[in-house]
């Protein structure tokens, strides 16, 4: 395929890096500009990585942009995104790509009226690892998945992040910051929600700046950041999700599922690859062999650990399907869906109540070891 899509980012902090670092892997898309608010941000990106710094306005009036990657802050994502579609671009956000239901119907109502796509990530859902266990389990190698348990749990961002502001404020805390992906690896494995339930709490009013350049600052906390959550899927699976930046170590797996006739060890959806491990029935708990996938491959590193280096691919499977007039996998539906279940969690902690899920999905299509590899301009 030799057509590609032009791709522009507006927010060109920390994470705009791996975008325009890993888009050049992928078919169908070719980074072309950056803009920020602040211009120097945007300037200092062209020149590290060869495209041209735009203002907002100018990258929304440009010919050659199709697509323009949101990675302003969460608060600030409809607004942008909804200024995109009004532009008549295709928008990808980063997660979570609105902070409500209503926000993100609004922006499924432009997108339709001018027959655009939004797309947002996460899309580590599409990693090797993760397309494995989703192998697994449609192949019935566990059974009908009954239940499980999902734990995201640390310490917080502000011992690395240089401006973890928004982390701690409405908008952020694990939920909806991590969250999403984990609730979207879980919708893609086991199928849509039906209600939630939760329990929240903020046991620091304040967090203590440990990164620099802002060493020794303190920021207020102003949304939950320990949250002990229950999930019911439609096909009747129960899942428990905690969810903490008040937890200095602690030694459960991101993820378990249990099925019928067996259980899987899940990996780290906040990443691509991973070791996948399962028993049948009595059987010991095992390490499966390594799996020929494209984004299975974990060859970067940072200090929090393997880099999700396939960070683009959510991004370029929606190029791809715009090109080839299919539905890409990282949907404005499956990712609205996941904002009720999160949103609802946290209404749930403040209520002390079940909540309904006002929306649903289809779970994503899968993608095969060789569907991955079609997606790759080259090889690494």
């Amino acid at each position: 395929m030799a057509k590609k899509l032009g791709v522009g980012v507006i927010g060109c902090g920390n994470i705009s890096a791996a975008y325009f670092m890993l888009a050049p892997l992928f078919k169908g898309i070719e980074m072309r500009a950056g803009a920020d608010l602040d211009m120097k941000m945007a300037q200092a990106r062209a020149k590290e990585f060869g495209v041209r710094a735009s203002s907002v306005a100018d990258l929304l009036a440009s010919d050659d942009i199709d697509i323009v990657v949101n990675l302003t802050i969460p608060a600030a994502h409809y607004e942008v995104s909804k200024a995109i579609l009004d532009a008549g671009k295709h928008v990808y956000s980063e997660k979570p790509f609105v902070l409500s239901v209503r926000e993100g119907q609004d922006l499924k109502k432009r997108a339709d009226r001018k027959g655009l796509r939004v797309g947002s990530a996460p899309d580590t859902f599409l990693g090797g690892a993760h397309q494995r266990v989703r192998s697994l389990i449609d192949g019935g190698k566990v059974g009908r998945v009954t239940s499980g348990t999902c734990y995201v749990m640390s310490h917080g961002m502000e011992h690395w992040h240089p401006n973890p502001d928004f982390f701690f404020q409405p908008g952020g805390g694990p939920i909806l910051d991590i969250g999403p992906y984990y609730i979207t690896n879980l919708v893609q494995l086991i199928g849509p929600v039906k209600r939630v339930a939760a329990l929240a709490a903020t046991p620091a009013s304040e967090r203590t700046i440990t990164s620099k350049p802002r060493f020794g600052e303190k920021i207020k906390v102003t949304t939950p950041t320990t949250i002990h959550a229950l999930m019911e899927f439609d096909n009747g699976a129960t899942v428990t999700f905690n969810a903490s930046w008040d937890v200095w170590k602690h030694g459960h797996a991101p993820i378990e599922l249990y099925g019928e006739e067996g259980t899987i060890f899940v990996p780290d959806p906040n990443f691509f690859g991973g070791d996948v491990m399962m028993t049948n029935r009595t059987d010991a708990v095992k390490k499966l062999p390594k799996w020929e996938h494209a984004f299975a491959v974990p060859n970067q590193q940072h200090a929090q650990g393997m880099m999700a280096n396939y960070r683009a691919s959510g991004l370029a499977d929606m190029a791809l399907g715009i090109l080839e007039g299919r539905p890409h996998r990282c949907s404005l539906e499956l990712s609205l869906h996941v904002i009720d279940v999160m949103t609802g969690i946290l209404r749930s902690g403040e209520t002390g109540r079940f909540v309904a899920m006002r929306t649903t999905c289809e779970r994503p299509e899968a993608l095969s070891p060789a569907q991955a590899k079609a997606m790759l301009a080259r090889k690494k």
